[in-house]
Formats: structure tokens, C-alpha cells, sequence
């Protein structure tokens, strides 16, 4: 259900991986994400902080996008690409469209509410103006244990 992962689609989502354990380290659920530019330069990361900012949007992927839009100047983020280490959720993949996001690469499938390609498929809805492409299930095993294992305690 998309397009191949290239090697630095697999380093993006390492680094969204760094990231997520990071995230589930300070009491988020652990998702983590980065945005590159066309030349594969890392211009934006982020990582699950809404129990960190009371923030119900602070979304790795919302922060990751705030972040590149900081770097370069701009809310267009046209040949950009986005890594992150679950699949976007509804908000999410509205963002991502808003940006302009060209590719979106993830890790590990949400069954529950996933938003490009489980539950919904917003990025690449034809009936929209823009759509992304999608890299899916790269590091997804290592992106699911780290769920699972932030999960199980809880449960």
C-alpha cells in the first residue's frame, strides 16, 4: 500500500525512532518524526508532547511540521518529506495536506485510527487539491514494540 522506502527513508524513521523512545521516556506515547527537505537535509523534528505541554495538538508529526516551517521560512513544505514512526492520525494528515508535505514515510500501522491507508486515506484522496505520496511499514516491527512496550504497563 505505497511507494518503496528508500535507505534514507530508513534513516529518517532511526531518527523518528530516537526520537519516540524519547518521548515514551518523559510519559508520551512514543511517536516521533522528522521532516527533510528535497535534498534529504533533517529541517524539522519533533516528538509526542501533549502530556509534556497540555497540548492535545502536540503531535510528533504537528511539531515536526511547525519546526520545518520555522527553519525554512515558510508553511509550504512542498517536496518535503515527513517520517514518523505510526501512521498519522486524522489531524495529522489534515496538517500535513495544509503543508503541502509531498511524501510521507511511517512506521508501524494504527489499526485504531490511522489516516493514510488503515482507517482513512486522506493524504492521497483524490477529491482534494493536494495529496502525498506514502512509504509505509518502514522499521515497522521496531516502531510497534516500542508502542507495545510503552502500552503493556498501562494496561
Amino acid at each position: 500500500m505505497g511507494l518503496a522506502a528508500s535507505e534514507s527513508d530508513d534513516a529518517l524513521v532511526a531518527r523518528a525512532l530516537e526520537l519516540a523512545a524519547i518521548a515514551g521516556a518523559e510519559g508520551d506515547i512514543p511517536v516521533g518524526a522528522v521532516v527533510a527537505d528535497a535534498a534529504g537535509t533533517v529541517i524539522g523534528e519533533g516528538r509526542n508532547l501533549r502530556e509534556a505541554l497540555h497540548d492535545p495538538t502536540a503531535h510528533a508529526e504537528i511539531v515536526a511540521l511547525r519546526a520545518a516551517a520555522r527553519a525554512i521560512g515558510s508553511w509550504n513544505l512542498e517536496g518535503c518529506t515527513l517520517a514518523v514512526t505510526l501512521e498519522p492520525c486524522l489531524m495529522c494528515a489534515g496538517a500535513i495536506l495544509q503543508s503541502r508535505i509531498s511524501r510521507v514515510v511511517f512506521g508501524a500501522w494504527d489499526e485504531k485510527a490511522g489516516a493514510v491507508g488503515s482507517q482513512y486515506d486522506v493524504v492521497r484522496d483524490r477529491r482534494l487539491p493536494v495529496r502525498a505520496e506514502v512509504v509505509a511499514g518502514v522499521r515497522e516491527s521496531e516502531a510497534a514494540a516500542l508502542l507495545r512496550a510503552f502500552f503493556e504497563p498501562r494496561r
